[in-house]
Order: structure tokens, then sequence, then C-alpha cells
């Protein structure tokens, strides 16, 4: 097979990259769940940033989260569309042949895996990473979270700026006779 060799070393790349980004976010929210009980906030920059332990049963940065009902249906929604969104991302994995759209794939394929363990284990997501200015506050957030964040921002600029096949020369124009 033509480019064999190449998409598998792309591929092993790629797994060992989800596989860190997966390992991190899972040792971060033991360490959380270890060390706080949940809700308990520690300030580490005043006004700024905090460590929490939350559970957020909706999806990233709270979205579906408590005001949303649904219990075991929403969690088996969610566990049903990030399993969607990895087999997805597993296609676009096989078919990139660029290291940036590679690498971006990753992250959110390892950001997703994390979280997605997460909800298999507990129902829910644990997040730890609290910022805010004042009273406002982004909501609550993990790893996971930020490799998928970085993942879909790294994926649109290969998109929009990322190198591109050049465009076949357009044929000479014959003169009229």
């Amino acid at each position: 097979m033509p480019g064999g060799a190449e998409i598998t070393r792309r591929l092993k790349i790629a797994a060992l990259t989800a596989a860190v980004v997966t390992a991190a976010d899972q040792a971060t929210k033991a360490a959380v769940m270890v060390r706080l009980l949940e809700n308990q906030l520690v300030e580490v920059v005043s006004g700024f940033f905090n460590i929490v332990y939350f559970r957020n049963p909706g999806a990233a940065f709270g979205f579906l989260g408590g005001g949303w009902s649904g219990g075991e249906a929403r969690t088996v929604l969610l566990i049903v569309l990030t399993a969607a969104a990895l087999i997805v991302v597993g296609v676009l994995l096989r078919q990139a042949r660029d290291r940036l759209l590679v690498f971006s794939l990753s992250l959110i394929a390892g950001g997703a895996l994390g979280n997605l363990i997460d909800r298999v284990r507990f129902g829910e997501v644990i997040d730890f990473l609290d910022f805010h200015v004042g009273r406002y506050h982004w909501p609550a957030f993990n790893l996971a979270d930020s490799a998928i964040s970085v993942g879909v921002a790294l994926a649109l600029f290969h998109h929009f700026f990322g190198r591109q096949a050049p465009a076949a020369p357009a044929a000479p124009d014959r003169p009229e006779k």
C-alpha cells in the first residue's frame, strides 16, 4: 500500500499524543478529587484563578448543565455523542496528511476520551480550573476541555491558513482562428 508506512507513523504519533492528553487529564482530575472536597475552592491568584472540585453533568463549559433536565438520558446522550465524535476524528485522522492537522485532531481525541472516561465512570465530568475577573466567572473546565479547545483552534487555523495544494495551472488560451 503506497504511503502505508507514513499513515501508520502518523497514526502512532496521533495515538501517543491523544494518550498523553488523556493521561494528563485523568491524573490532574484524580489529584483534585483526592485533595479537595466537592465544591471546595483553593484561591491561586486572587481575583483571577482558583482550583475547584466541581462535577459537571453537562457538556463542555457547563453547556447542558444543571438547568437542563435529563439525568441518565443526558449522560447516555453525551456518551453517544462523544463516541460518535471520536469516530469522526478517527476517520479524519486516517485522511489527514498535514502534521498540524494530525496534532490538532490528536488533541481533540485525547480531550474527548478524557471526558468520556469521566462520563462513563461518574456520569459527569470533573472540572477544576476556575478563571474569573472579580465576580465574573468563566465556567470551570479541565485539561480535556483545554485540549479540545486548542485542537479545534489549530484545526480552524489549518483550514483557513494552512498550506493548500497549489491549483493546477489554467490551460493557455488558444488564439481565435
